[in-house]
């Protein structure tokens, strides 16, 4: 299955749908996961260490809801 994980859109949220750790486990049973560039900055998380997980990124957020089977945002 392909994750999508977009940057938060309101003002001031720091949250991200899923964390670096979330990411490793998820690929780690086959998933694969797109996360939108600096969705996790606000929480701490840089680009690499989702690409260190096994993430890709991507800059444009259509190319994650285009291609996403399943879109992880955090409530």
């Amino acid at each position: 299955m392909l994750i999508g994980v977009p940057s938060e859109i309101k003002p001031q949220e720091s949250r991200v749908g899923l964390t670096p750790s979330s990411v490793q486990e998820l690929t780690n049973y086959g998933h694969k996961v797109i996360v939108q560039d600096n969705a996790g900055f606000g929480a701490g998380f840089e680009n690499e260490d989702y690409i260190k997980s096994g993430a890709s990124i991507s800059s444009k957020v259509e190319d994650i809801f285009n291609e996403a089977e399943m879109i992880a945002i955090h409530l």
